[in-house]
């Protein structure tokens, strides 16, 4: 038996919302990978920053201003980063909005932003990866989903519309690809601890009321989601598509 690839030496990957958080962490583990990453979001300056750390750790990075709720946007910076590396062989779609509203206080505002950047911004993404991949032959996409998407969370009707939409675009994604060589699947995480997370999981009894949810006792670190991306983006996770990846340590199991 020959051994299991979980390397992504000299693939082409993109991640959106690369600036910070989850996105950052994906950045910069897919680098440590052997993956060339082109590092997306709208934050110019904050990319730079992305860049220089995964250079500075003996990676290749190329920074791409990207809009995800704006479509020309999404197909100028893919068509970039095509035209720096000559593929686009993985696509993480990660940017995304979270927000809690009780549902008779959404506005419409507040769906339009969040199905723009989740849902809307999300599909185009991986239109515009998916067109260069399939011209390619091969691809991987990984999208960012939410155990949200599987169950239902209070006060966020708006959050798990969007995740549930992204699980079963997930799934007639790869319906439609998987043939031409493109895999197509979600990750879908309980909560993570990051910088944009700490205000809430620093609160004791929030804390306690979310670990009272988690069977494995613990909330998720960047690395475990990191863990599951990498495992689809490589070609050790060539036979999976159309899946959804619960990282969630047990939430969604009861």
């Amino acid at each position: 038996m020959g051994t299991i690839d979980f390397g992504l030496a000299g693939k082409t990957a993109v991640v959106t919302g690369a600036s910070r958080g989850i996105g950052r962490g994906l950045a910069v583990r897919l680098a440590d990978a052997g993956a060339h990453v082109a590092v997306a979001a709208r934050d110019a300056a904050a990319l730079g920053e992305m860049v220089a750390e995964i250079e500075g750790n003996g990676g290749v990075a190329f920074p791409v201003q990207i809009d995800v709720a704006d479509v020309a946007s999404i197909r100028q910076g893919f068509d970039a980063v095509r035209d720096h590396f000559g593929s686009v062989d993985v696509l993480v779609n990660n940017a995304g909005l979270g927000a809690n509203h009780a549902a008779e206080d959404v506005t419409e505002a507040d769906w339009d932003e969040m199905m723009a950047v989740n849902l809307r911004g999300l599909f185009f993404c991986c239109q515009a990866a998916g067109r260069i991949m399939l011209a390619q032959g091969a691809g991987r996409i990984v999208n960012m989903s939410s155990q949200a998407g599987v169950v239902g969370i209070r006060d966020h009707a708006v959050y798990s519309a969007s995740k549930g939409g992204v699980n079963l675009l997930t799934k007639v994604l790869a319906l439609e690809w998987s043939a031409r060589g493109v895999t197509v699947n979600a990750v879908a995480p309980t909560f993570i601890y990051t910088p944009g997370t700490a205000e809430r999981l620093d609160q004791p009894d929030y804390l306690r009321g979310v670990l009272e949810r988690i069977p494995i006792g613990r909330v998720g670190t960047i690395d475990d989601v990191a863990a599951a991306v990498l495992y689809l983006a490589s070609p050790a996770g060539g036979m999976v598509t159309g899946h959804v990846l619960l990282v969630d340590g047990g939430w969604t199991a009861q």
